[in-house]
C-alpha cells in the first residue's frame, strides 16, 4: 500500500497524492473535479498522456479498498492548462507552492516548525532554500525547452499568425518551420489542403475545436473587381493546443 496524503482546500475541495518511485502522483477525478470539469473521467482521457495514468488501490473514508486513477505532475499541469476555470491559476499555486513542497523531502515544508525556535527556523530554512535553488536550477536547465513552451502556452491571450507560432515552436528545440508547419497541420486535418479560395482555411474540425479564427481582408482591384484575403489566426485556446501536441512528440 502506498502512503497516501490528502490536501484539503476550502476553495478546491480534496486532492489525494501518493510518492512511489520518487514520484509524486495525483488522484486525477480529484484534479479534474477541483479545475471545473464535468467529466472528469473524459477530462483525463482528452488532456493527459495515458503512460503517465495509473491505477493504484487507495483505502477510502469508510476503510473500503478502491481502485483510482492517478496522474503524473505532467499530466497535472496539462489539466490546468486547459482548464476553462477562472481560478486555475490560483489551483496551480496552491499545488505548486503549499502541496508539492509539504511532500518532498527538502521541500518548502519544515517539519514540526512549531516546536522550533526562531533560530532553528532560520537555519532550517536557509538550509531549504539551497536546496530548492540547487533543485530548481536542476530541473530548469534540464527541461529548458519544455519551460519555453509554458512560456509560450502563458503568453497565448492574443492571437498570432501560424507563422509566428511555427518560430515559437521552431525555437524550442522542434526540427520544424512555416512551410513543414503548414504541411503538418493539412496533413493532420487542420488546415484545408485542397487547392482554391479556401486553401490554407481552417477545416470545421479546427474550428469546432476553436483553434483557430479567420480574418477576411476585401481587397478592390484597378479594374474594378473584388476580392476577399482570407488568413487564418491561431487563437490563445490554439496555440496551448499545438503547444501541448508538440511538446508530446518531444516527450515520446
Amino acid at each position: 500500500m502506498n502512503n497516501l496524503q490528502i490536501f484539503n482546500n476550502p476553495e478546491f475541495g480534496q486532492v489525494r497524492t501518493l510518492e512511489t518511485n520518487e514520484k509524486i502522483l495525483f488522484c486525477g477525478s480529484d484534479v479534474a473535479k477541483a479545475l471545473g470539469y464535468q467529466d472528469t473521467v473524459n477530462a483525463l482521457k482528452q488532456h493527459c498522456k495515458s503512460d503517465g495514468v495509473v491505477f493504484h488501490h487507495i483505502i477510502d473514508s469508510l476503510g473500503r479498498d478502491q481502485q483510482a486513477k492517478f496522474i503524473t505532475e505532467s499530466n497535472l499541469y496539462r489539466l490546468i492548462v486547459n482548464s476553462k476555470l477562472p481560478s486555475a491559476e490560483q489551483f496551480e499555486i496552491w499545488v505548486f507552492e503549499t502541496v508539492l513542497p509539504s511532500i518532498r523531502k527538502n521541500g518548502g515544508y519544515i517539519a514540526n516548525q512549531e516546536t522550533l525556535t526562531s533560530e532553528q527556523i532560520i537555519a532550517n530554512a536557509l538550509i531549504v532554500a539551497d536546496q530548492i535553488i540547487k533543485n530548481q536550477n536542476a530541473r530548469i536547465e534540464a527541461q529548458k525547452p519544455k519551460v519555453l513552451f509554458a512560456d509560450a502556452v502563458s503568453a497565448s491571450n492574443s492571437t498570432i499568425l501560424i507563422g509566428e507560432l511555427a518560430k515559437i515552436i521552431k525555437g524550442n528545440g522542434v526540427d520544424i518551420g512555416e512551410k513543414r508547419f503548414f504541411e503538418w497541420l493539412r496533413v493532420n486535418g487542420y488546415l484545408i489542403s485542397r487547392r482554391g479560395t479556401d486553401y490554407n482555411a481552417p477545416t470545421q474540425k479546427a474550428m469546432n475545436l476553436g483553434l483557430f479564427k479567420v480574418k477576411e481582408t476585401v481587397i478592390n482591384h484597378s479594374d474594378g473587381h473584388i476580392t476577399v484575403n482570407i488568413t487564418t489566426k491561431v487563437l490563445g485556446k490554439g496555440q496551448a493546443y499545438f503547444v501541448n501536441k508538440f511538446l508530446d512528440q518531444e516527450e515520446n
